[in-house]
């Protein structure tokens, strides 16, 4: 049986672990901020994200969310 490489669980502190794409539920735990923070970027075009499927949910391109990172760490 051939092993199949298992992708690490999502890990907020640790960028290895980031998907590309964030859903709001990992960029607000990776940030510290709530939902509605980003919600509220969103629209004032401070972070802005992808929609996708049928739901038009939010994903962060994951150097997005690096930047904003890295300004707060400064």
């Amino acid at each position: 049986m051939d092993k199949i490489d298992k992708i690490p669980e999502f890990d907020p502190h640790s960028q290895r672990t980031w998907p590309p794409l964030l859903n709001i539920d990992q960029a607000s735990r990776v940030l510290n901020i709530s939902k509605w923070t980003l919600r509220k970027w969103d629209k004032e075009n401070k972070l802005v994200s992808l929609r996708v499927g049928t739901r038009k949910d939010r994903r962060y391109k994951k150097e997005d969310i690096l930047k904003i990172f890295n300004m707060g760490t400064k």
